[in-house]
C-alpha cells in the first residue's frame, strides 16, 4: 500500500470524530510490530521518529526512516511517517529527504514569546516544503529523561486563549495540548482535565494532539478522543511491553544467546499492545 500522509488520516479522523494513533519507534521491531497490531485492527496509523531516537541512532535519521517507509509501502493499512519532537533546525531539514510528510516541532520548553517565533518560522520552512507541522503549547513534561512535569503546576496546562492566538500567530496545522499527561509514564495513572480539553477544543479550530497517552487509562483515552483529541501518541507503552516479555523470556531461558528469540518476543508482545491501544481509540 502506498505510504499516506499524516495530514490525510488526520483529516479522516477529525470528520469522523475519532482518533489517530501515532507510534513512537526505535528499532525495526517496533516498525514491524506497530504496522502488525496495526494491520490486526484495520486501522491506519501513524510511525513516527522522535529526536531522540535519531540521538539514540548515533545522530542519524536516514537508517530508521528507511526502515520505515520500506516497511510502510507494503502494508495492508494506510501508514504515514512522522518527525516527532524536533527541537533541531538541522534535523528539521532532513525531513522531506527522508521521506517524512509532517513534523511535530517542539519549542514548548521556551518562553511564550520565543516558543511563538520559532514556530512560526519552523511552519512556514515546513509549509514551503510541503509538510503538515504539529506544534506544543503548555508542557507535557517527563522528556530526555527528567522526571515528569507536575500537571497541576503553574503554568502547566495550556490555557485556551493562549492557544487560540498562538496557533493563528503561528499557522500550525496541529496543536499538541497539555491536560494533565506527562512523557514516559510507566503507571497509566494520568487524570486528564476533560472540562480543559472541551474549552480547547471549542476554541481551536485544528486537530488536537494528546502527548504521553502511554500513561492515560483506558476510560480517559476514550473521554479525550469524544472532547476532541485526533491524534494519539503512543511510545512509553511499547518499550513496557517489549522489555517485559524479553525479561520474562530470558528468565525462563538464561541458556538463550539467539537474539532472534527474545526479539521475537518483544516483538509480538509489542504487536499485541498496539491492538489493543488502536481498539480503545475505534
Amino acid at each position: 500500500m502506498t505510504i499516506v500522509t499524516t495530514g490525510e488520516l488526520i483529516t479522516r479522523a477529525a470528520a469522523a470524530h475519532t482518533a489517530v494513533a501515532a507510534f513512537n519507534i526505535i528499532t525495526l521491531e517496533h516498525v514491524e510490530a506497530v504496522i502488525a497490531g496495526a494491520e490486526k485492527a484495520g486501522s491506519p496509523v501513524v510511525l513516527q521518529v522522535s529526536e531522540n531516537a535519531v540521538k539514540f541512532r548515533h545522530g542519524r535519521l536516514l537508517p530508521l526512516a528507511r526502515a520505515a517507509a520500506s516497511a510502510a509501502e507494503h502494508a495492508a493499512v494506510p501508514v504515514a511517517l512522522h518527525l516527532d519532537h524536533v527541537q533541531s533546525d538541522d534535523l528539521l531539514r532532513q525531513a522531506p529527504g527522508a521521506g517524512f510528510s509532517s513534523v511535530m516541532y517542539d519549542a514548548a520548553r521556551l518562553p511564550y514569546a520565543e516558543n511563538l517565533a520559532a514556530t512560526r518560522a519552523a511552519a512556514d520552512w515546513a509549509h514551503a516544503q510541503g509538510l503538515w507541522i504539529e506544534a506544543e503549547l503548555g508542557q507535557v513534561g517527563g522528556k530526555d529523561g527528567r522526571a515528569p512535569l507536575d500537571a497541576h503546576e503553574p503554568g502547566a496546562r495550556t490555557d485556551p486563549a493562549e492557544a487560540r492566538a498562538f496557533v493563528a500567530d503561528s499557522g500550525v496545522d496541529a496543536l499538541a495540548v497539555a491536560v494533565g499527561s506527562s512523557h514516559a509514564m510507566t503507571t497509566r495513572t494520568a487524570a486528564l482535565d476533560q472540562d480543559l480539553l472541551k474549552r480547547l477544543s471549542a476554541t481551536l479550530d485544528v486537530p488536537l494532539v494528546l502527548h504521553g497517552s502511554s500513561g492515560v487509562p483506558d476510560g480517559h483515552l476514550v473521554a479525550a478522543v469524544a472532547a476532541g483529541i485526533t491524534k494519539v501518541n503512543v511510545g512509553t507503552a511499547l518499550n513496557i511491553a517489549m522489555t517485559g516479555a524479553i525479561r520474562e523470556f530470558l528468565d525462563g531461558h538464561p541458556e538463550a544467546v539467539d537474539s532472534r528469540k527474545y526479539l521475537g518476543v518483544g516483538r509480538e508482545a509489542m504487536t499485541r499492545a498496539v491492538t489493543r491501544i488502536i481498539g480503545v481509540l475505534s
